[in-house]
């Protein structure tokens, strides 16, 4: 019975390290899609008293994980993702509210770093191309909708910011959270400029890795 139960321990001990070394895939090349949602917001870097109210917006798109070792990597991404705020005041005696919905393009080049199988560590720069830009406005008799789109041709004329965040990997289904916020605008000619409204925002979504 004794010889039994030490051979079944070491199955299970040998079945156990057979898996781990299977599911272990920190190393291995791999894409994905991705699903979720923005809470952002904006704040002016000249006005201090400025303050404006948060708005969810949809965000999706694709990555790649590219190892080098198993350990540390590079995943650059492409997403497809709303931003903007919603503010509200008095003008002339009259209340209005204002939201604004931005769409924007946005290619952030994350740093990973991966301390165990289920956890990825990220952050790195982050390049937005400003798509469409759409304000409602409401106030007294007035309710104005009014949308603008951009052509992006050149992609060196972004925005610049940074972002970071946790992936958390169970099988083949990825779990990531992060939060990311505007520092300076790349005019396309070799300047650049600190916008005064930067985005500010958190992110969660939900992905498949193939």
């Amino acid at each position: 019975m004794k010889k039994v139960i030490i051979m079944i321990a070491f199955v299970s001990i040998a079945a156990a390290n057979s898996y781990a070394q299977f599911s272990d895939k920190r190393d291995v090349l791999s894409f994905g899609i991705k699903a979720g949602a923005n809470y952002s917001n904006v704040y002016d870097s000249d006005n201090e008293n400025f303050v404006a109210d948060g708005k969810f917006g949809f965000a999706a798109g694709a990555f790649v994980a590219i190892p080098f070792g198993k350990f540390i990597g590079i995943q650059p991404e492409i997403l497809y993702s709303q931003k903007g705020f919603k503010s509200s005041g008095t003008y002339f005696g009259s209340t209005y509210e204002l939201t604004r919905t931005t769409e924007f393009i946005d290619v952030p080049i994350l740093f990973a770093v991966k301390p165990i199988t289920q956890l990825t560590l990220l952050f790195g720069p982050q390049f937005s191309y400003l798509m469409k830009q759409k304000d409602e406005f409401t106030g007294g008799n007035i309710n104005a909708i009014q949308q603008q789109e951009f052509d992006n041709n050149d992609i060196t004329k972004n925005v610049m910011g940074l972002t970071g965040g946790v992936d958390i990997s169970v099988d083949n289904l990825v779990f990531g959270i992060r939060a990311g916020w505007d520092i300076k605008t790349n005019e396309g000619d070799g300047n650049s400029s600190t916008p005064r409204y930067k985005n500010m925002w958190y992110q969660a979504m939900v992905g498949y890795k193939f």
